[in-house]
């Protein structure tokens, strides 16, 4: 581990974090304005109005990262040089989790005098400052001079992160317990900053002061400690006026156990000695105060254990808070981090904790159940929902409270949030809220799987669509059970109902294709996929999504068979949404068509541009080859040709489309308008058509594996209604999204 940690950070570039620019500066022009003389304006701007510097400066999005090296995780005082991997580490974070910029700067200064002064002096730089590492107790007197002197938030992540990550797990191990925070007796072993921080943020949460026992090295702090002048200013606070005795002794019939000190002091024997269905944080690391299994194993009863390990359940981890905390403190201009701030964050966690957990995140942890109980209290670290739960509760506290200094609009809020995340959730964002705006039922042909089950959970719980599970109504309440969801699905059974005019409608549609009378009830109660689009067609359900568990092509057999394509349709067609960081592509046809000709290409594009639209995205159209305008020609290149050709003399077609092009022209600026400057785009295509399925499959599997593209996809075009077929392995938010989509199709077809 130490020589693959050296060769991460010394591999060239240096270190872990780098500045890049947020504006053009390819010309002359471009130079001018972010520097002289352009940059006078803005200058003279926040001279007469210092808080325009929100404005015109990336101080709303910047944290100072300030730290001494007096007092580094795990590896004690080694001082300001040696600590500054660390703060970058932190910026690595803020960054990754939040999209909040850092500048790390350490700090050669003992003297909290001189600390106080050097991070004041910075406060024109800085949206917010995160002191970091500083040795207890000048930690807390440095926290606190900041956070009277200077007007941006000041937060101690060692103090407050800790506090308010454990907080969180401390209000759902409560309520899994059958406790109450008001007759919670805790017990800490540990009394410097993270300890007393931690105490402290317990007390807002209900915990009363005097249920609190905490332990040092010497044992129970005591009044009588606290009088003989063994404790600091700090920690006394919590001296109790009780006898001496040892950790042992404080934890006998304690509900809870924070341990915030040092690895190995706990034993079985101790969690035997707590009352019933003990609640056991051992937050040391890397090792904690007993291990999870020792602590498991002590009791027969429910133990709700807690680490600050990512091996265990229940990682007790700070970047589940600082990054967000920071982020809804940012949005809102806020003053400072007040307790009302950190409890709307810790309370936001908690919630979250409830919630299904993503398919993505599961995954990421090794596949385990992540489900609301004893060995799931807090979410996990890489679950992005924490941003969008967090960040607004922060903001929302601090504008409630009087700390902010800009208003925000809840949804609005949200929506920017998901920007920051990726051009995919800014697109699905759109198409998300087109939908809620009109809910549609959409029948589901997997109802029994458990994953289209919790996709439907929220799709309701969302107001994205009205799902319509179709399968064994047994088999679906027990899932819905078994996952502990708060959903009560509509089950339509194809086994246990009267269907029989289902299968007199799928006879009219297929008797003339050998499908005799028999034969259609049996395929109406046997397959949920004529079942589903039969309900489609008869108008019983608006959309129908399909596909999860069979082949594509099986998938697509039924629908296309049953409701078939469009008036204006001769052939369905399989788009994907591409998004990167500053550009969106509609990719047509990687699913469905495999040898288009010029008609087929021509319908395509027509779809493709009509569903870049209902993303609020223009179409500008490019179909695509290996020959630009003419340069190759045979039959392969004349098709795309011929199909551009005729959609620019269709007086309906209202939007820019060219070709035959090769791809590099359609997506580059200067390619078009310098080289090829005839060609009727003006600006990069949006819309690729390829010229057959094959290229169309390998074009966006490459753009999104390679390209680092998000995919969107695939939706499904030219269908007389709407119907989407899945991919095999699609997660609940792939699920979710082409639910939206298939709402919005149902809007726009006026259903």
């Amino acid at each position: 581990m130490d020589e693959d940690a050296l060769e991460y950070h010394r591999t060239d570039p240096p270190g872990k974090i780098e500045i890049s620019t947020t504006k053009p500066t390819n010309t002359q022009r471009d130079l001018s304005l972010a520097y002289s003389p352009g940059v006078a304006a803005p200058c003279l701007e926040i001279d007469e109005d210092a808080t325009d510097a929100y404005s015109y400066t990336a101080k709303g999005n910047l944290v100072g990262v300030i730290s001494n090296g007096s007092a580094v995780l795990g590896l004690g005082d080694i001082g300001a040089q040696a600590s500054k991997p660390v703060m970058e580490g932190k910026g690595v974070l803020f960054k990754r989790f939040a999209d909040i910029d850092v500048f790390d700067i350490e700090l050669d200064h003992d003297d909290p005098d001189a600390f106080v002064e050097s991070v004041a002096a910075m406060e024109s730089t800085f949206g917010g400052i995160n002191v970091e590492d500083i040795a207890a107790p000048e930690c807390f007197e440095i926290e606190e001079r900041l956070r009277e002197r200077l007007s941006i938030p000041v937060f101690h992540d060692d103090q407050h992160g800790t506090a308010i990550i454990s907080g969180a797990a401390l209000l759902n191990a409560v309520e899994i317990s059958g406790k109450d925070l008001t007759d919670l007796e805790v017990t800490f072993a540990g009394a410097g900053a993270a300890a007393v921080a931690t105490a402290k943020f317990y007390v807002s949460l209900g915990v009363p002061r005097e249920n609190i026992t905490m332990c040092d090295i010497d044992g129970i702090l005591t009044t009588g400690r606290a009088e003989s002048g063994e404790l600091n200013e700090y920690n006394r606070a919590f001296a109790q006026d009780r006898p001496e005795g040892d950790l042992a002794d404080a934890m006998a019939g304690a509900d809870a156990f924070v341990g915030l000190s040092a690895g190995g002091i706990v034993s079985q024997d101790m969690v035997r000695s707590m009352a019933d269905d003990p609640i056991i944080f051992a937050m040391a690391n890397p090792d904690p105060e007993i291990g999870y299994k020792a602590a498991k194993a002590a009791r027969d009863d429910t133990v709700i254990m807690a680490t600050g390990r990512s091996d265990y359940p229940n990682q007790v981890n700070n970047v589940l808070g600082f990054p967000f905390i920071f982020r809804g403190a940012l949005d809102v201009r806020a003053t400072e981090i007040n307790e009302e701030m950190k409890v709307a964050a810790a309370s936001a966690l908690a919630d979250l904790a409830k919630q299904d957990v993503p398919d993505a995140v599961v995954k990421a942890y090794g596949d385990e159940p992540l489900q609301f109980g004893p060995d799931y209290i807090i979410p996990k670290p890489l679950d992005a929902r924490v941003l969008f739960e967090v960040a607004p509760a922060v903001a929302r506290a601090a504008i409630e409270s009087g700390a902010a200094r800009a208003e925000l609009e809840a949804d609005e809020y949200v929506e920017r949030l998901e920007a920051r995340l990726g051009k995919s959730r800014e697109m699905m964002r759109v198409v998300i809220n087109k939908a809620k705006s009109d809910p549609k039922r959409i029948a589901l042909a997997e109802g029994t799987d458990e994953t289209i089950v919790r996709a439907a959970a929220q799709m309701a719980d969302r107001g994205i669509a009205e799902p319509v599970l179709i399968g064994d109504e047994d088999d679906i309440l027990s899932t819905v059970a078994n996952l502990g969801l708060e959903f009560d699905p509509e089950v339509v059974d194809p086994e246990h109902g009267e269907y029989e005019a289902y299968a007199d409608h799928l006879y009219e549609r297929r008797n003339r294709n050998g499908v005799t009378r028999r034969e259609a009830a049996s395929m109406v109660r046997d397959d949920t996929d004529y079942f589903g689009s039969v309900m489609v067609d008869r108008g019983d359900a608006d959309a129908m999504l399909t596909g999860l568990t069979n082949h594509y092509p099986s998938a697509l057999r039924p629908p296309l068979q049953v409701i078939g394509t469009a008036d204006d349709a001769e052939y369905a067609a399989g788009v994907y949404l591409l998004t990167f960081k500053n550009r969106v592509i509609f990719v047509a046809d990687a699913t469905v068509n495999q040898a288009p000709d010029e008609d087929v290409l021509e319908e395509v594009t027509r779809h493709t541009a009509d569903l870049a639209r209902r993303f609020d995205v223009e179409p500008r159209a490019a179909l695509l080859s290996y020959s630009d305008f003419g340069s190759v020609d045979n039959e392969g290149t004349r098709k795309p040709r011929k199909a551009a050709q005729s959609l620019r003399e269709d007086p309906e077609i209202d939007f820019p489309v060219d070709g035959e092009m090769q791809a590099d022209t359609a997506v580059v600026e200067e390619m078009l308008t310098g080289t090829y400057e005839f060609a009727d785009l003006e600006q990069p295509a949006n819309v690729l058509v390829f010229p057959n399925l094959e290229a169309g499959n390998i074009g966006y599997k490459l753009l999104q594996r390679l390209g680092g593209a998000d995919a969107i996809g695939p939706m499904l075009v030219g269908m007389d209604e709407p119907v989407h077929v899945l991919q095999r392995g699609d997660e609940v938010k792939d699920i979710v999204n082409l639910a939206a989509v298939a709402t919005v199709d149902a809007q726009d077809d006026g259903v």
